[in-house]
């Protein structure tokens, strides 16, 4: 082996640590962390962001009340605004349900549920046989351009609030400095649910207290990122950089 070679390994051993402890990690702390949010987005690589918000309560008769709520935004949007979208359904295959009865369930504490910070997901259920379902799905995807969109629905305005009201309960959707929250109050004492998004903050909660409901809170982050496509001069570059390493007889 070439006396170049072995110095090298030398130096390299003699750098080394002498108790194991290579690469040990490190934690950050939350002011450094902060320092980093959005530093390494490229420019230009994100050309369409999009939320859609959505909150329905279905009771034991089938009738559902609920809302959607979307916010896009990409190069083209003049000024940000939430599209709201009503749900107003009646019972559908009337006979096939029973009435549902006034419900009797209790639940207490959750008092600080409405103070908490980042992603908070509660379901509370005093009956039977419901379903509540919180979820958040982010979703990334590429494309070259951003997608076509159309917006549906009502403009919510700042400091507007918008109502729906049928069988299964009352609706508001609101938009104040705070930021967006859907409130539905179920008919016949079967409870509540609320969905927030607010001041880097999401909340989503349910309380049933009666029987037979189907609770649905769903938020969606949508990013669509542009694909990356090298250009002739940095593919160049790096054909130069390989054609480098033939000269270490690589």
């Amino acid at each position: 082996m070439k006396n170049s070679l072995w110095l090298a390994v030398v130096c390299l051993a003699a750098s080394l640590p002498t108790h194991g402890e290579t690469f040990k990690p490190i934690e950050l702390k939350d002011q450094e962390l902060a320092a980093l949010r959005g530093r390494y987005v490229l420019p230009g690589r994100i050309i369409s962001f999009g939320i859609v918000m959505t909150s329905t309560w279905q009771n034991a008769n089938g009738e559902v009340i609920g809302a959607t709520s979307t916010l896009q935004v990409q190069q083209s949007t003049i000024k940000p605004q939430f599209y709201v979208s009503m749900v107003n359904e009646k019972a559908t295959g009337a006979g096939t349900r029973s009435a549902s009865s006034a419900g009797t369930g209790t639940v207490t504490g959750g008092g600080g549920l409405s103070s908490t910070e980042g992603v908070t997901q509660v379901v509370r259920a005093a009956g039977d046989n419901n379903t509540a379902y919180n979820n958040v799905d982010i979703n990334v995807t590429k494309a070259d351009q951003a997608p076509a969109t159309q917006p549906q629905g009502q403009v919510l305005a700042a400091g507007q609030t918008l109502v729906s009201e049928n069988g299964a309960g009352a609706l508001s959707i609101s938009s104040t400095g705070l930021g967006v929250q859907l409130n539905i109050q179920a008919s016949n004492n079967q409870g509540s649910s609320a969905q927030r998004l607010a001041q880097g903050g999401l909340m989503q909660n349910a309380t049933l207290l009666g029987n037979g409901n189907q609770v649905n809170n769903v938020t969606s982050l949508n990013v669509v990122m542009r694909e990356n496509v090298p250009t002739a001069a940095s593919l160049n570059g790096s054909l130069d950089q390989l054609k480098g390493l033939r000269t270490f007889g690589y």
